[in-house]
């Protein structure tokens, strides 16, 4: 008779947890290997299919910065977080290699106080248009970003940021809402949500990188480089971190 260790109450392992339901390691492999290659594809098909929409909302998001402009972004998830990083790109810098200004940019995803009271005591569809009305003026840019081009609140917002003069931006994949109202919609050739996230991070680094470029030059930071005279863009020489230059900025 065998002394059952882990007491008269111990249950057997779950079938779940059981060896002979884990995949093989080929078989897992493989999978790893499917992922990427597929992501890669559908970021490839990118490059031809969302190339000039990129370069029109690169443009976009620069003239309104060279004009005092601002840029607000929104989504939801994974998309939100999305909205985070890249507003810290732009607040921050994409490198260390290109010093340059500030430039302006807000994440509405941010503030849980606002968040969470507005959606309790009006309804979650309206947490980024209430923001919108706030705190958009003519000549900014919403940048709304969903992976289905259909997110309600998305779609309030950009309705909201219409209404209130300001150009609108949306990152999505293939169909859905989205593509018809903004002034320019980039959609990633892709309805599987993961790999078109994966590529919306790819697509939202370029931005960065060219609106730096059509504003600053090629090589603004460099020995000789000097700051564009643009009112209510450029408020002061660009600030190296003092105490991190050398590192990398970190996400």
């Amino acid at each position: 008779m065998e002394t059952n260790i882990h007491g008269a109450d111990a249950q057997p392992a779950s079938p779940a947890l059981s060896v002979h339901t884990v995949p093989a390691g080929g078989a897992l492999q493989q999978r790893v290997r499917d992922h990427l290659q597929q992501s890669a594809q559908v970021t490839m098909a990118a490059v031809a299919r969302c190339q000039d929409d990129i370069m029109a909302a690169a443009h976009i998001i620069a003239g309104a910065m060279r004009s005092g402009g601002k840029l607000l972004l929104c989504g939801n998830g994974g998309s939100a977080a999305d909205c985070q990083h890249l507003a810290t790109e732009f607040v921050s810098r994409l490198t260390k290699d290109f010093k340059r200004p500030d430039l302006a940019a807000i994440a509405l995803t941010t503030d849980t106080s606002f968040l969470t009271a507005f959606a309790n005591d009006c309804g979650f569809a309206g947490i980024f248009q209430r923001q919108v009305e706030a705190l958009g003026r003519p000549g900014d840019v919403l940048l709304g970003v969903s992976t289905s081009g259909s997110s309600n609140n998305v779609v309030l917002a950009v309705e909201a940021a219409t209404a209130q003069g300001m150009q609108t931006i949306t990152l999505c994949g293939e169909g859905g809402k989205l593509a018809g109202m903004s002034t320019r919609n980039i959609a990633v050739p892709s309805r599987y949500t993961p790999h078109i996230q994966e590529t919306h991070l790819a697509i939202e680094h370029v931005l960065c990188d060219v609106v730096e470029r059509l504003l600053f030059g090629q090589s603004f930071g460099e020995p000789g480089s000097r700051i564009p005279e643009t009112p209510g863009l450029c408020r002061a020489v660009p600030m190296a971190c003092p105490a991190n230059d050398s590192e990398e900025t970190e996400q």
